[in-house]
């Protein structure tokens, strides 16, 4: 059927309107609010509360607590000690995560086998205690600067070798930590990738993780972070808490200072 002169108008005229604001946003804009939406309910509060429950209760094989792991802040202190990871510890004469650090204690203080949690895939057996635990401490320091120190030096040690790494290319495609998250404005599918090499880019990729990934219906701790990172790099999957992550974490958690935590956080 043909348009009228008339009709053909109109139609230009209505072309020419701005469209709705719902239409104007941009893909960011709208994850933004999605996670906004669900962010009340966020189930990751669930391991919040179960990680500060095993926290607190006697297990393993010496049937004891964890409220003597010390975090960096002094013995049993947890709250603002997410922050200032990884760092150097003196007792183990190296610089560990959040993840490193709690097998030590774990090993230590309860007497499970660090080596035999560190074969344990991912969501399964200590390895989901972990991740509740992860979840409990980086909750209490929700809203807090991020100051990783650089005091000491393997601390700074650990950095070059994190920003080593974080550049090394290699697999079938080439890829390397930088590929995707070295520049500004990158994005992969629908997801704005952040710019981990500076701030605000640096604080708001690391500092949102622990999350809960929706997609996988379950908590995801950095080292499953980074593990999926190596999966789609086609890289060799890392040792669980080695090095090679350690100095990742501390690569970018150093650039990450001044930006502010928000995990556990909500991802898609």
């Amino acid at each position: 059927m043909k348009l009228s002169l008339f009709g053909l108008a109109a139609l230009a005229a209505v072309s020419a309107l701005p469209l709705p604001a719902a239409a104007q946003k941009s893909t960011a804009e709208g994850i933004a609010e999605y996670r906004a939406m669900l962010a009340d309910g966020n189930p990751a509060e669930l391991y919040e509360a179960k990680g500060e429950a095993l926290w607190k209760q006697a297990r393993g094989p010496k049937n004891a607590s964890l409220e003597k792991c010390d975090l960096g802040k002094g013995p049993g202190v947890v709250k603002g000690a997410f922050v200032e990871l990884p760092r150097f510890f003196a007792d183990t004469q190296r610089v560990q995560d959040l993840e490193s650090r709690l097998l030590s204690c774990m090993e230590q203080l309860q007497g499970f086998s660090a080596a035999e949690i560190a074969k344990t895939p991912f969501g399964a057996g200590e390895q989901k205690s972990i991740e509740s635990l992860v979840a409990y401490i980086s909750a209490e320091s929700r809203d807090m600067a991020f100051n990783v120190p650089q005091s000491h030096a393997k601390e700074k040690l650990m950095y070059e070798v994190g920003k080593k790494v974080f550049y090394l290319r290699g697999g079938p495609y080439d890829f390397s930590c930088a590929s995707c998250h070295g520049e500004d404005n990158k994005r992969v599918r629908l997801q704005d990738l952040p710019n981990l090499t500076k701030q605000p880019g640096a604080g708001n990729g690391f500092g949102a993780w622990p999350a809960y990934r929706v997609s996988s219906g379950d908590l995801w701790s950095m080292q499953r972070r980074l593990n999926d990172c190596y999966r789609q790099q086609r890289f060799p999957f890392p040792g669980y808490a080695s090095d090679a992550t350690i100095a990742l974490g501390v690569y970018m958690g150093v650039n990450s200072k001044g930006g502010v935590s928000i995990a556990p956080a909500l991802k898609r």
